[in-house]
């Protein structure tokens, strides 16, 4: 009798289906090295679709005549690794997703189409032997090919066309060289492809010297390695704590390990692989969205194989799989894009965590005004709280002024003070940055006779003005319309635009200061591939002097010549029902105020608002983010909201605001009926009631207990999946919510 066909393949597959499936073995295919981890093609109803082994079973709870057959085992060996995994296995059960789809997430999309795991090949030039004989004081007229001959000797494993391209180096030089058998072509696997040092980056930079803080905190993370350990380096922006890391990373690679760091955006990304390069001669690769198909797997192909030394990346690189993984650095870690807002609502951060115990590797995670969850662990002793008061070499804190602008003129949003501190600072030769969180040109479009405004017909929410190209477009939605002509609703022409975006900021700043280059950053200028290099480079060199920009431009950037840093409204986030926005508009004024004075010169920020004296932003200002973070982490507290409760929020979304409402209500009847004794709140309308068309209602479950919490989940969706109105809605657990929208 054959061992094998009694055997059952339990696989993954990447439906919404909360469950696993059951298949006999392909034809002709043995258990020697069948492992889980592999990827399968299995026939799913009508389909055939690339799942993952998840186990190999003597048994299965579907009679032997209704399994089906498995057409192919993908792979020799696993490309989800057993620490990966795990990892997916218990975010599938901690936020209640079907693991089929975070498995998916888990792997670049060319493998999620059953492509090979093998990198492209891109083309080397580098030295033959009769190339590295040559005399170069003999080629006294042919000074282009001498810089090529010299470029190609300090580069044994041969050069790119893209660091060549960076010496000027023509088609036609690299092809005359060629001719002469100085240099040769050759192919190899492409996963180091930009991952190598620039052409420039021949000397590679040494350490600075650290003050008394950063020993401090360098000494408690290297006493951590081969040991799991979460720190929090809690420092003033302009610190230094990008020189912790870079001093703890090397100690990792003369480990011979490798190093993930997470940065909260793709924007962030191209200035931290610079840096690094210029410190490290060792391999950087970056993962992010940003790339494309084949450059996503050939990063991830050289992290597999340990090629890549230093992962830098956004929230999915928490999955790439490391050959030896020594150490997790979560820069920003306060920053809400590490949390995935559709589909599988996963936290990088916690995720980085859950990791870095499994590997029990210490993990850092980095901010000038860390998160409360992240604070109250730290003031709990779960976290090693490491602390940067003092901004390194001899920069000092900005000076803060707040203007009051009541009863003050204001024109496109700028007071006289800030365009008076404006034009000291730029005739000083110094560069301004203007923080406006709020992009396109005005927020509303709006009849003077009789008060229409232009509203999105698909959500609940006002069209913004884009001049341009000009357009009316609902950043909900992205819906888009053409700019009316008169009034919807009375006929009229008198059309006004009300309010303030940056695109108006920047038409604004042009009439004040026609003689200065201004850089927009927002998600509206920065669109085009390249186009956020492009602007940062102009503003490192110079030739922009006039910054304006959305929070984008507030992250985790160093630019050593703004001297005044200027929020044109800082008076949003301390009036919102959201209990977190707070807490999120003091980190960002800090945030937005840490790029003044970072090196040797001192900044001063202007803070315009109408309601100067608010207590929290005076004790923002006056005291540091750590009495701010204690006063609304004893709020919390006593209203018991996180970090002291926990939560889990489910959305439904229908045609009518009936059936969404009558859906999640019989959620809260199945709930309740369970006799947890968990506090249920709703179901109410979503604050943004009807998006892309659709009612958005809430359901929120609340508990003092995780456990408690979890368990009732477990309980709560078996149930729900039995409900036939599910049928009628779109719906979605998110646990640990950070936007209740």
């Amino acid at each position: 009798m054959n061992p094998n066909k009694s055997k059952i393949l339990r696989v993954a597959v990447p439906t919404p289906l909360r469950q696993s499936f059951d298949y006999l073995l392909p034809i002709g295919c043995g258990l020697d090295r069948l492992q889980p981890g592999v990827r399968v093609r299995v026939p799913f109803q009508h389909r055939q679709l690339i799942a993952i082994l998840l186990e190999i079973c003597d048994e299965s709870a579907v009679p032997a005549h209704r399994l089906k057959q498995a057409i192919e085992i993908i792979d020799e060996t696993p490309v989800i690794t057993a620490d990966i995994l795990e990892l997916c296995l218990w975010a599938a059960d901690y936020y209640h997703h079907p693991i089929g789809d975070v498995l998916e997430c888990a792997l670049p999309v060319l493998l999620r189409q059953g492509k090979p795991v093998e990198a492209s090949m891109e083309s080397y030039w580098r030295l033959t032997a009769a190339g590295r004989a040559v005399d170069l004081s003999s080629l006294t007229r042919a000074k282009k090919q001498i810089d090529v001959l010299k470029a190609l000797a300090l580069h044994e494993e041969g050069m790119t066309k893209r660091q060549l391209k960076e010496l000027n180096v023509s088609g036609a030089v690299l092809k005359a060289v060629c001719e002469k058998a100085w240099v040769e072509e050759i192919r190899k696997s492409s996963s180091l492809a930009g991952l190598l040092p620039s052409a420039h980056s021949n000397v590679i930079e040494s350490p600075l010297i650290m003050n008394a803080e950063q020993q401090t905190a360098l000494d408690a993370i290297l006493q951590t390695q081969n040991n799991f350990q979460v720190l929090l380096l809690d420092g003033v922006t302009g610190s230094g704590k990008t020189e912790v890391y870079l001093q703890a990373i090397a100690n990792v690679l003369e480990a011979q390990k490798q190093v993930l760091v997470l940065v909260p955006e793709i924007g962030l990304t191209p200035q931290t692989i610079q840096r690094f390069r210029q410190r490290f001669s060792a391999p950087v690769v970056a993962l992010h969205s940003g790339l494309t198909d084949k450059e996503r797997l050939n990063a991830w192909i050289s992290a597999q194989t340990g090629e890549a030394k230093i992962i830098i990346g956004t929230r999915s690189a928490i999955f790439s799989p490391f050959k030896n993984l020594g150490l997790i650095i979560v820069d920003e870690e306060h920053d809400l894009s590490f949390k995935q807002q559709e589909g599988f609502r996963y936290h990088a951060r916690d995720l980085a965590i859950m990791r870095a115990r499994a590997h029990q590797i210490p993990i850092v995670l980095g901010s000038a005004t860390p998160s409360l969850e992240s604070l109250c662990r730290a003031l709990q002793d779960r976290y090693q709280h490491l602390h940067l008061r003092q901004r390194a070499g001899v920069a000092v804190q900005p000076n803060y002024c707040v203007l009051d602008i009541r009863n003050s003129f204001i024109e496109e949003g700028l007071s006289q003070p800030l365009l008076t501190a404006m034009r000291e600072h730029l005739q000083n030769g110094d560069q301004v940055m203007l923080f406006l969180n709020r992009r396109g040109f005005a927020p509303v479009l709006m009849c003077h006779a009789c008060g229409w405004t232009a509203k999105c017909k698909r959500c609940d929410a006002r069209m913004t003005f884009h001049h341009s190209p000009r357009r009316l477009h609902c950043h909900h939605c992205d819906s888009q319309r053409p700019v009316f002509s008169k009034c919807e609703d009375c006929n009229q022409k008198d059309l006004q635009i009300i309010g303030l975006g940056t695109e108006r900021l920047e038409q604004a700043i042009q009439k004040y200061f026609p003689e200065y280059s201004i850089a927009r950053i927002d998600r509206d200028s920065t669109q085009r591939k390249g186009s956020m290099e492009d602007l940062l480079d102009g503003i490192h060199s110079g030739e922009h002097k006039i910054l304006i920009g959305t929070q984008m431009l507030a992250k985790g950037h160093h630019f050593p010549n703004v001297t005044l840093v200027g929020i044109i409204d800082a008076d949003g986030g301390f009036f919102s029902s959201d209990f977190r926005a707070v807490e999120r508009m003091g980190q960002l004024v800090l945030q937005v105020a840490g790029r003044a004075g970072r090196v040797t010169k001192p900044g001063t920020v202007l803070i315009q608002t109408h309601h100067p004296d608010h207590p929290l932003l005076q004790q923002l200002l006056r005291e540091s983010y750590g009495y701010f973070a204690a006063t609304l982490l004893k709020e919390r507290e006593g209203a018991a909201l996180p970090p002291y409760a926990f939560l889990a929020l489910f959305r439904a979304e229908a045609h009518s605001q009936e059936q969404a409402m009558q859906f999640l209500q019989q959620i809260k009847n199945v709930a309740a009926s369970l006799g947890e004794s968990i506090p249920l709140w709703g179901p109410v309308p979503a604050p943004m009631a009807r998006r892309s068309g659709r009612f958005r209602v809430q359901l929120l479950l609340q508990s003092a207990q995780r456990p408690l919490l979890q368990r009732c989940l477990k309980r709560l969706l078996p149930e729900i999946e039995k409900l036939p109105s599910k049928q009628q809605v779109r719906w979605s657990l998110d646990v640990d919510p950070l936007e209740m929208f």
